[in-house]
């Protein structure tokens, strides 16, 4: 039969069946990967791709697109295959378009190979089209909920009557593993709350995970549950219906005032595969299933074999409405930006993730205080003159904002809900996980996210932390009672291992300052970051501000660490004391102990390593010169790690322990964060090193 002669439903059928048949033959070819849910969902992805999502492919990050999800990333062949076959183009880093395409044929033959644009899970910024990295089950779910809040944020405050330049609407595949995960929960709590009408999840409902079927672990009544979190729910009882999955879809179009949820029964895997079984789902489907396969539909045998018709489909479908949805847009842009041109040029800055000219006019510069004031009430200050000149930065708490001190204070600020979506402030609950995944989400979508909690809780959110710093976005995380420093709260309020922790995930500046003026340079660095997020630790307790005409500028902060205080004269140093954060005045007082006792001491702010790591040696090796053996670290934090810092013959005062519930003088002293202690410890140590052989 030729292409001429093949009715439409023949040709959707056929390339149905190529998005099957080249999902099979990349993972035979890998040996490796997901055959059985790109198998069994090629019908639902090909008929909301090629009816519904408002996407050109040759422009695949046109501001006003859809945006699709595939949370259950281990089916990555179903989103590659779909990359490749509607011939969306390659984006470079600086947002240009190039002429390539996104996914090569030569990249599907090459699935989970080095280089390759198919890699094992969805990969942003490594392979157009993917607007987020899947994987981690639940992840790409609940990050959806951020691009839906983005979403109507964007619609709120750039729309104009006659000038709907924000509509776009958010599209998401989950597996059951994904909606067993608490992150997902989490989120589709939130969604239903705010009533984020732009938002569908496509369930796929195959009753299969990888230790076989879900009823081992997995019996909820999934429908009931997302009834009550607010959300609109259908169900195509088959995955290969074209026209009920048609049917589903065009309810969530109308569907105005709830997230919907579309929970499509599907069977993984191929049908003479053992149904439900691993080679069905983690393992290659074997050469002569993938050949019976081809042999029943009458395809040719020939492993990526693209059949005539395909590609022209593709075109004639996704191609061309995405081309002239994208054209139209950018025609009523061109009269927007002529009838709003502040609204335009913020919306261009936006997506090009620059700040406006000026943006850092209003922050301010503290006075030298002794009683000083807490972490967090100096960096409200600082976010809210940020605030002030940055409209699309936007942001809250996970239940929070009065402890974190996160709020935008101005009047028109006002609160992210539901029929209220221009409001800056959002209020993510008691939801850590859900909250990082939500500014994941926001970031991917170019508003300038932050989220706020007590840093003991980072723990809750780091897997999307960790996400945001392998995608290389400028999330914001507001870390508050960054220590010992909470006091009676005790133990499960004291982060000990978090500043290693954060730390150790690469990509990412975690920084601790040493007093306000250090919080506005760590505003001022941040805030310029375009491929990196970053984790502000501050203090709740007051801390001193440094009289800057005695010690060095809080400038240094841009350089990670820097020279605080030198032995007057230009004498060489003995000993350096070390520290970030509120231990930072700690130190400050015992060089003056020290100098006054005539020990020749340095004192070094290291409020980020990894920015410190990133100068060259000649400055590291500056501040802390090798031949100066005698250090002292300081820090109320596990010790973990210091020992870069202070070398062999150094000595590290932290925490050994999880901390203990008392009023914060009292732990100071039983854990040796006093001036007598450090200065003790470097007396020893400048001791040792001028003692007699």
């Amino acid at each position: 039969m030729t292409v001429a002669t093949r009715s439409q439903a023949e040709l959707d059928l056929l390339c149905i069946n190529t998005i099957r048949t080249l999902s099979m033959d990349a993972v035979q070819a890998a040996n490796s990967g997901h055959p059985g849910t790109p198998v069994a969902l090629a019908p639902v992805a090909y008929a909301l791709w090629q009816g519904f999502l408002r996407f050109d492919p040759a422009d695949p990050i046109w501001p006003n697109r859809d945006r699709f999800v595939l949370s259950a990333g281990h089916a990555s062949m179903l989103l590659y295959s779909l990359l490749h076959l509607t011939g969306v183009r390659a984006v470079d880093p600086k947002y240009e378009i190039l002429g390539e395409p996104s996914v090569p044929l030569e990249s599907i033959k090459k699935f989970r190979q080095l280089a390759s644009k198919c890699p094992g899970h969805p990969e942003y910024r490594w392979t157009s089209g993917v607007e987020t990295t899947t994987g981690p089950l639940g992840q790409g779910v609940a990050t959806s909920v951020g691009m839906a809040i983005a979403g109507k944020w964007m619609a709120e405050h750039f729309n104009r009557p006659e000038f709907p330049m924000f509509d776009f609407d958010v599209y998401a595949i989950a597996g059951d593993g994904c909606l067993m995960e608490g992150a997902s929960y989490e989120a589709a709590s939130l969604a239903g709350h705010l009533k984020l009408s732009n938002l569908c999840w496509i369930y796929d409902n195959n009753r299969i995970t990888i230790e076989g079927s879900t009823d081992l672990a997995f019996s909820e009544d999934v429908a009931t549950r997302f009834i009550a979190a607010g959300w609109n729910v259908t169900r195509v009882g088959d995955a290969n219906d074209l026209e009920m999955l048609s049917r589903a879809f065009q309810t969530f179009k109308g569907e105005q005032h709830r997230p919907t949820l579309i929970i499509v029964d599907s069977h993984i895997g191929y049908g003479t595969a053992k149904q439900g079984s691993h080679t069905a789902h983690g393992e290659p489907l074997g050469e002569q299933v993938i050949a019976e396969f081809k042999e029943r539909f009458g395809l040719s045998p020939e492993a990526f074999h693209v059949p005539g018709g395909v590609y022209d489909r593709f075109q004639e479908g996704i191609g061309r409405r995405g081309k002239s949805l994208r054209d139209a847009w950018y025609v009523k842009f061109d009269e927007y930006k002529a009838r709003f041109p502040e609204l335009a040029e913020q919306l261009e800055l936006m997506q090009r993730r620059e700040l406006p000219e000026g943006w850092d006019r209003d922050l301010p510069s503290f006075p030298a205080d002794e009683k000083g004031l807490a972490g967090r009430a100096a960096s409200s200050k600082v976010l809210n003159a940020v605030a002030r000149n940055v409209p699309w930065f936007i942001g809250g708490s996970a239940d929070l904002t009065p402890s974190t001190k996160t709020r935008i204070e101005s009047p028109e600020a006002g609160d992210f809900q539901a029929g209220s979506y221009g409001g800056r402030n959002l209020h993510f609950g008691v939801r850590e996980l859900g909250m990082g995944a939500c500014l994941n989400g926001m970031a991917l979508t170019k508003v300038r996210p932050y989220g706020s909690g007590f840093f003991i809780f980072s723990d809750f959110s780091r897997p999307a932390i960790r996400l945001a710093a392998l995608m290389e976005i400028p999330v914001i995380y507001i870390f508050t009672h960054d220590s010992i420093g909470v006091g009676e709260d005790g133990p499960t309020h004291q982060p000990i291992e978090q500043l290693a922790s954060l730390r150790a995930i690469p990509n990412m500046y975690t920084i601790r300052p040493g007093d306000a003026n250090e919080i506005v340079e760590a505003w001022r660095f941040i805030m310029k970051l375009k491929h990196e997020p970053a984790c502000l630790v501050l203090t709740r307790q007051n801390v001193p501000t440094l009289d800057r005409s005695r010690y060095a500028a809080a400038s240094g902060l841009a350089r990670g660490a820097y020279v605080l205080a030198d032995p007057p004269s230009g004498a060489e140093p003995e000993v350096i004391l070390l520290a970030s954060g509120s231990e930072v005045p700690l130190c400050a007082s015992a060089f003056e102990r020290l100098i006054a006792d005539g020990v020749a001491a340095r004192v070094v702010s290291m409020p980020c390593w990894e920015l410190f790591e990133h100068q060259d040696v000649s400055y590291r090796e500056a501040v802390l010169p090798p031949h100066i053996t005698a250090r002292v670290s300081v820090e109320q934090a596990a010790t973990f790690g210091w020992e870069r810092y202070v070398g062999p013959k150094g000595h590290m005062i932290g925490m050994q322990t999880f901390g203990a519930s008392a009023p914060l003088k009292e732990l100071q002293k039983k854990f040796g964060f006093t001036v007598d202690n450090v200065v003790a410890k470097a007396k020893e140590l400048v001791s040792g090193a001028t003692a007699p052989a």
